[in-house]
């Protein structure tokens, strides 16, 4: 069966355009399902989203293109719906995998009247802007939803929910700002949400007992996360609550990222989509068992025309329905180029300021070959996409799964080549030595637009418990000034800045139980995935220098190049007194220099002709000037500067 889903008359037969899921007007709901392979379909109807409320089944016709439909009259918003699928004598009940709603733990789909889950103004609110709306203009800020409202100093009255968001106000008792209003104060341009659809793993039916996931597991794509809503039996609140978390933040001038996760679904032979169309939205070996790449059991046929037509069908959805601004895909290596390169266009039609980036890599072997896939090394073949950087990563911090590796900030020797790489967005530079770069052996950016550069994520260590592990014998007082810098970099490097919520006040995922720092905390306990918000008091000095960091890159584009040229012509590399140090001059109306110390000890470095005003030193962050210098300067250990050639104006 898996051989003939990839030939030609299978496609020419079966290929179907239209919409597909419950099709609501008021008169009349048309339940469309494409299922090729099926001998019957019964739609089934009940009252509410669980329990034993039957109210009809009805037999769905076969019609076009291997689709099945069923009519029915009047106003049917509020019903949930399943179907019975008949392939090859065995019946599985599914849940629609078109649904826009869906009740309690998605075991049922719900017809829906979307605009009835409107907030006021919703469709007026516009998507807020930042800087000229390109990509390298974004700050973008990862968090969890329930991580950010969910401990007790968030002092939220929606702890762990999707309004949280749309709580202003609230502060520490020194009047530290958190929540919203942090991240208006730290200068964040987008927040990505980690996986915020409708997964399986956190019982929706029992929110009294301590669960947690990060959400990776997906059931329900099209539908919002139940959890995290005020009442998850109700397919209409937890969309509206939804939207009003966009809106909220849209109207607090920050962007939406969703963070999906369509590379596998939770279950393999028993997921809605296999139980529809066996074998068909998955690629499966000759002998039926499923390829891997996800290291979750299962790997999606992206590549497949009606599974293409699915991913891309959705995330459209997700852009138009609900506003969203960015996509950042889990494991986009498994997906094929032909599918990033059509969600791009599809977007582009929608706002083409909307970002989609994601990881270039997989967990393991794919069903379909490296040059098809998009990989970090193919991304010269999805221009408009983005992908995260491990090359800046792991050379400014050390390899992300050796714990006590260490990198450029803390220690390590002869990572210059690898940072520089990072610096210029992973471009073909002139100069730089591919043969030093850890990762990359050649340049795989076609612009510095596509390169997203961080230290840190939900996964693996936190940068700070990754400084405690590779250096336990520094204080933290030395810890901090590795932060730091790794932040400098990150935040002054061609490409798109990316940090983890927290990672501005020293976010830790320490676990007492274990006595160890959580380098997967996908579903430990809340104790070790809430923010703490009184960190960011205790640490109130790192953060603004982060925020002092976004400030900076924000006042100069000559820190956020989109194109290769404008990197090449107008970023330049300078020769340095040691090793372990790097610094570049860069320009568009105003020269600047930034120069980054990894060594312990101060380095004296002779600044180009002319006087330069420093913003930026081990100290403090920012647009106020510090200090003017020239000739020769000292760069403190463990430090970097970043000056401006004197001008009267240089804000660009």
């Amino acid at each position: 069966m898996a051989n003939i889903f990839d030939t030609k008359e299978f496609h020419d037969k079966y290929y179907y355009d239209g919409a597909l899921g419950a099709l609501y007007s008021k008169k009349m709901t048309e339940f469309r399902l494409w299922a090729p392979t099926a001998s019957k379909v019964v739609l089934n109807i009940f009252r509410e989203g669980l329990g034993d409320n039957k109210l009809d089944c009805v037999d769905m016709v076969p019609a076009e293109n291997g689709t099945w439909v069923c009519k029915m009259q009047g106003d049917q918003s509020g019903i949930y719906y399943t179907y019975e699928v008949t392939v090859d004598g065995r019946t599985n009940e599914v849940v629609d995998p078109y649904a826009k709603a869906v009740g309690a733990n998605g075991l049922r789909g719900m017809v829906l009247d979307l605009r009835s889950t409107d907030p006021k103004d919703f469709r007026e609110t516009a998507r807020p802007k930042f800087g000229n709306c390109l990509p390298t203009d974004a700050v973008v800020y990862e968090t969890h939803v329930r991580d950010f409202s969910n401990h007790y100093s968030a002092r939220s009255n929606f702890p762990g929910k999707f309004l949280a968001f749309t709580e202003t106000g609230n502060m520490l008792s020194d009047g530290t700002k958190i929540g919203v209003d942090h991240l208006k104060e730290l200068g964040v341009t987008h927040v990505q949400l980690l996986p915020s659809y409708d997964y399986y793993t956190v019982d929706e039916t029992k929110l009294d007992v301590p669960q947690f996931n990060w959400g990776y597991d997906p059931l329900n794509y099209n539908a919002p996360e139940g959890s995290y809503s005020t009442d998850a039996y109700n397919g209409a609140v937890r969309i509206n609550e939804y939207k009003q978390m966009v809106q909220s933040l849209h109207r607090n001038g920050i962007r939406v990222i969703m963070d999906v996760v369509y590379n596998h679904t939770m279950f393999a032979e028993g997921s809605y989509l296999n139980m529809t169309v066996p074998h068909y939205y998955h690629r499966t070996r000759e002998d039926g068992t499923f390829y891997d790449g996800s290291a979750c059991n299962n790997e999606t046929a992206s590549d497949r025309p009606m599974c293409r037509k699915y991913i891309v069908d959705s995330v459209v959805y997700w852009a138009s329905e609900f506003m969203l601004d960015g996509f950042r895909f889990d494991l986009m290596g498994i997906h094929d180029i032909v599918t990033m390169n059509e969600i791009r266009k599809q977007l582009d039609a929608i706002d083409p300021t909307i970002i989609v980036y994601g990881e270039g890599w997989t967990g393991g072997e794919c069903g379909i070959s490296d040059s098809l896939r998009a990989l970090k090394c193919n991304a010269k073949q999805y221009p408009n996409v983005g992908a995260f950087s491990d090359d800046i990563r792991d050379g400014i911090k050390g390899h992300v799964f050796n714990l006590k590796d260490k990198g450029f900030v803390s220690g390590a020797k002869n990572f210059e080549e690898t940072v520089k790489f990072g610096l210029v967005g992973c471009i073909d530079y002139p100069g730089i030595d591919m043969s030093k770069v850890n990762y990359s052996e050649r340049a795989w950016a076609s612009s510095p637009s596509q390169a997203v550069n961080y230290v840190e994520a939900h996964d693996n260590l936190t940068i700070w418990d990754k400084l405690a592990t590779s250096n336990p014998e520094d204080d933290e007082e030395t810890r901090i000034k590795m932060d730091k810098l790794a932040a400098g970099i990150v935040f002054t490097a061609q490409g798109i800045p990316f940090i983890q919520l927290g990672q501005d006040f020293l976010r830790t995922k320490y676990n007492e139980e274990t006595g160890e720092f959580d380098e997967n905390s996908f579903r430990s306990p809340d104790k070790v995935n809430n923010i703490d918000w009184n960190r960011k008091s205790k640490y109130i000095d790192v953060f603004n220098y982060y925020k002092g960091l976004i400030a900076f890159r924000k006042a100069h584009t000559s820190l956020r190049f989109t194109k290769r040229s404008q990197v090449i012509e107008n970023m330049k590399f300078l020769d340095c007194p040691a090793p372990n140090m790097i610094a570049f001059t860069t320009r568009t109306v105003n020269d600047l220099i930034l120069i980054y110390n990894a060594n312990r000890d101060a380095k004296t470095f002779k600044l180009p002709e002319g006087q330069w005003d420093v913003y930026i030193n081990a100290k403090q962050a920012g647009n106020l000037f510090i200090e003017t210098v020239s000739g020769e300067v000292e760069i403190e250990g463990i430090s970097m500067l970043a000056a401006v050639k004197k001008h009267y104006n240089y804000f660009e």
